[in-house]
């Protein structure tokens, strides 16, 4: 796996407080837990309300978290005036979300001055276990001077 270099020597701090802007992230409980330039790790605990109909936490909150761990490992190697935005995204739901906890990494495949490449991986953790349970590949997008996003 490639390693990157941030071009922001700032980049936890301008990370962090975009995260903090987040009223989902703190709705859902998730929390950055692991940050390194073009990577992070985020972590949800269980919650019922956010389940389907089955018990098993809704393809959409996991597809949610995954968003975010491609968006803020892209934020991370952006320049200090840049914000981040999704172009677009793929997600494979590979198995029913059911875990004490989640986690879901993300990292950049592909930086590049506009656009960036990354996957992340959502895992379910049990308590001895953690299981693959999707996966999302992202463009995300570096913003500069647009009206309505800032930060």
């Amino acid at each position: 796996m490639p390693s990157f270099e941030a071009k922001d020597p700032n980049f936890r701090e301008r990370v962090a407080a975009s995260f903090q802007r987040q009223a989902v992230m703190h709705t859902l409980g998730i929390e950055v837990a692991r940050l390194e330039p073009g990577e992070i790790e985020l972590t949800m605990p269980y919650a019922r309300p956010f389940t389907q109909q089955h018990g098993f936490v809704h393809a959409g909150i996991i597809t949610t978290a995954l968003d975010s761990a491609c968006g803020y490992a892209a934020f991370s190697l952006m320049p200090a005036d840049a914000e981040v935005l999704t172009v677009e995204f793929k997600t494979n739901l590979l198995a029913a979300a059911k875990g004490e906890r989640f986690v879901f990494r993300g990292r950049v495949i592909k930086p590049g001055r506009t656009l960036t490449i990354c996957d992340a991986s959502a895992f379910a953790v049990g308590a001895s276990s953690e299981r693959l349970i999707a996966t999302m590949t992202g463009t995300l997008m570096a913003v500069f001077d647009r009206a309505g996003v800032s930060g």
